[in-house]
């Protein structure tokens, strides 16, 4: 009896080249699926010429089905809207996306992952409860803010760029000593 279709949230992630089955691993990955499909060429796909063609055809389907309905939820609109596809992962759609007026993808789409790293910025983040007795609500805040820059600072963000982004407090009347729940999330330019 056949298992019923499983794919992720589990992934060989950056150790791809060594799981997966196109590149000689043990692992049956989405990427083995898009190379068997002959949708991307990568490494030998003599490796994956085994694979069942039912399975190949249920499993691109069912990812391609998981994306239109992630894309159909996220629609300002019930009409068509375009997609365009970036990163790793494209490769394992093929053709138009149900919901959408055209399915692109752009010239060097599969360096956008690296792109976004690129530009992101670093966080530092503190959530801790502490207790106002013996200190003002503002000096609480701003321990708690000053924390979440020196961590933002420690994985790499320039001091003089960071922002706070998010801050919240929470009252605890359940506990002892004026009890208060703070939240802050700083980020900032990465260093060079």
């Amino acid at each position: 009896m056949r298992q019923p279709l499983s794919i992720g949230p589990d992934s060989v992630g950056i150790r791809l080249p060594q799981k997966a089955l196109c590149f000689g691993g043990d692992t049956l990955t989405t990427t083995d699926n898009a190379v068997a499909a002959r949708l991307v060429t990568l490494d030998d796909a003599a490796r994956v010429r085994h694979l069942d063609a039912g399975l190949i055809k249920a499993a691109l389907a069912r990812m391609k089905s998981d994306v239109e309905t992630v894309i159909d939820r996220m629609k300002p609109s019930a009409g068509p809207v375009p997609a365009i596809l970036v990163g790793g992962g494209s490769v394992l759609i093929d053709g138009l996306l149900e919901g959408t007026s055209v399915s692109l993808r752009p010239d060097h789409f599969g360096g956008a992952n690296a792109i976004g790293a690129a530009i992101a910025q670093v966080s530092g983040e503190v959530d801790r409860v502490v207790s106002l007795e013996g200190t003002t609500r503002e000096k609480a805040l701003e321990g708690i803010v000053a924390e979440a820059r020196q961590r933002a600072v420690e994985a790499g963000a320039v001091e003089a760029t960071i922002i706070l982004a998010e801050l919240e407090e929470t009252p605890l009347s359940y506990l002892p000593g004026n009890a208060i729940r703070i939240a802050a999330k700083v980020v900032g330019d990465l260093a060079a």
